[in-house]
């Protein structure tokens, strides 16, 4: 990945910084989190708030997750001394998530419902030349079985539940992180993981607050 303008590699170690006093400890995405330039996936006039922990607006009703949160959530993907394989992203918004996984996943897939917000992270993710990422403009409910099983699967919006087909896609091992609603106002985070065939294993983790994961094509 290429680096970000000078001016801002301070801000970037920052961030790591601030990601690390929110618990975050995974070595290798706080490193992703200080190598990627945030400020390149937000409007020029974001740039001042772009290294704040904090979830900022990327049009369409949908916002860049906060900092933290994004890196405990693929912190959470990480199995101790395994490294990410294929993994699934639901929700590419403008592509900084997608830009942090490419660092530390062998392949990422990454699905967008919204087509403006598909081409925009397209857009912002091709100066960067990224080879072991996919972008893909469909619907993240219905996952991508053509590319499963996958090792990790990673949803940047809030359910009800968690749907079926992604639990059919994850692979026996691997790991689910999904933000799900426990009703209007109160969200968990949720790690699922695939124990066999038929057997899941299901953790509630942090409170959490994401857009509504929404089926069908923008």
């Amino acid at each position: 990945m290429r680096p970000a303008a000078e001016r801002f590699a301070g801000h970037r170690q920052a961030l790591a910084a601030k990601v690390l006093a929110a618990g975050v400890k995974h070595h290798k995405t706080l490193e992703a989190i200080a190598t990627v330039p945030r400020h390149a996936f937000l409007d020029a006039g974001m740039h001042p708030q772009a290294y704040e922990d904090t979830a900022l607006p990327i049009g369409h009703s949908q916002t860049i997750s906060k900092p933290s949160v994004v890196a405990r959530m693929i912190e959470i993907l990480h199995k101790p001394r395994h490294k990410l394989g294929k993994v699934l992203e639901i929700g590419t918004g403008c592509g900084y998530q997608a830009a942090v996984l490419s660092l530390l996943a062998e392949e990422v897939y990454s699905i967008e419902r919204i087509r403006p917000l598909h081409d925009l992270a397209r857009a912002k993710l091709r100066p960067f030349r990224i080879n072991n990422l996919r972008l893909i403009y469909g619907d993240g409910i219905l996952g991508l079985p053509q590319a499963a099983p996958f090792d990790a699967i990673i949803l940047a919006a809030a359910g009800l539940g968690i749907p079926d087909a992604l639990l059919d896609q994850l692979a026996i091992g691997g790991r689910l992180v999904a933000p799900v609603a426990k009703n209007e106002k109160e969200q968990q985070l949720i790690m699922v993981e695939r124990m066999s065939s038929q057997r899941y294993e299901r953790t509630v983790l942090d409170e959490v607050f994401f857009v509504p994961l929404q089926s069908g094509l923008v």
